[in-house]
């Protein structure tokens, strides 16, 4: 197959999402496919295009990404654009695209992962990998998450919508969880005592480019996520954070988390995760496959906290490992996406 694998752009995850396309991208490469791994905001920046000439020459746009502690400068990636303009697809993306089978998105966070992009694909007639747009923009802000998985009766935190700082004084629970409404990889996320702590993190989240933030009610237990392909919930992966939060750079940091799976849970607790997993899939109309992030308190309830329509697909990202417990290699997991995406089309 001829397959766009699409990374980068100009959210807070860009340097995540640059790390799985690099590796996806690789993946790929060794099952056979002619890949052309694409920033999707930079695009190919060459003025004679030979779409042909790239696929036969598996281009990449780069070969290494660094995740650091912390995220990357956005206003230098847009400011080294040769275009300079502040489209958010860049220089020949749609046709190269169009000449391959499928587009793999391995973008992470704002209008790759939002419905933008996908609801512009699906008027282009592009095919493309994950939820469509109407799944993928539900998924993304975590208010509207929320709203649906009560409606559906998924177990989910108390909480609430904020669209001020001012209106954010009216919350009365602590400790509570702070998060900016839309963002990914815990970038902006805090976890709250009290009243005056509570005040800087609102600040903080809404420092993000959010006009709204949600703020909820902090559950106490151990961190779990699940992920979904075609509906069917793979075995819990257990998150144990050596330093507290399992924040961006403990994310995206060797040996910052230690990670178990199979997970040392009972059977019951397994099942219950699963299950919810699975009812989110289907409420928030989530399509291919996604991952759904839970906490499990000492009661063995299963809080569902939110889903991630694209999970990352770098060294330490949780979905392979759980892909992995099935006997489901990376490379066939890439493969396997490509299939489940495919089915929409069908």
């Amino acid at each position: 197959m001829r397959i766009v694998v699409l990374a980068g752009g100009t959210s807070t995850e860009r340097d995540v999402s640059i790390s799985s396309g690099i590796l996806v991208a690789a993946a790929l490469r060794e099952k056979g496919h002619e890949v052309v791994l694409l920033d999707v905001f930079t695009g190919y920046e060459q003025d004679i295009l030979d779409v042909d000439e790239l696929f036969k020459q598996n281009y990449s746009f780069t070969t290494s990404a660094n995740v650091g502690e912390t995220i990357s400068d956005i206003d230098e990636v847009r400011e080294n654009r040769r275009d300079k303009s502040n489209r958010f697809i860049g220089e020949h993306i749609i046709d190269i695209c169009t000449c391959a089978d499928i587009t793999f998105l391995a973008l992470h966070g704002g209008e790759g992962e939002n419905g933008q992009i996908q609801a512009t694909f699906d008027l282009l007639g592009l095919k493309y990998t994950g939820s469509g747009y109407l799944g993928s923009a539900l998924a993304m802000n975590k208010g509207l998450t929320k709203s649906v998985l009560m409606q559906h009766k998924v177990l989910t935190p108390r909480g609430e919508i904020f669209k001020t700082e001012e209106d954010a004084e009216n919350w009365k629970i602590f400790p509570c969880v702070v998060k900016p409404c839309s963002g990914g990889s815990s970038v902006g996320i805090t976890i709250v005592e009290n009243r005056s702590e509570f005040k800087q993190s609102v600040r903080e989240a809404f420092g993000y480019g959010e006009r709204e933030i949600v703020v909820e009610q902090y559950i106490k237990g151990r961190e779990f996520a699940v992920g979904v392909i075609g509906g069917k919930a793979l075995p819990p992966i257990e998150i144990i954070p050596k330093g507290g939060f399992y924040d961006y750079a403990t994310k995206y940091q060797a040996g910052a988390a230690e990670e178990k799976c199979p997970a040392d849970i009972t059977p019951e607790q397994d099942a219950v995760m699963r299950e919810a997993a699975a009812e989110a899939f289907r409420a928030l109309h989530l399509e291919s496959y996604a991952r759904m992030d839970f906490i499990l308190d000492k009661g063995n309830n299963a809080y569902c906290l939110e889903a991630n329509t694209l999970p990352g697909m770098t060294p330490t990202s949780l979905l392979p490992q759980e892909a992995a417990v099935e006997g489901i290699s990376y490379a066939d997991l890439c493969e396997l996406i490509i299939r489940k995406s495919l089915e929409k089309y069908a």
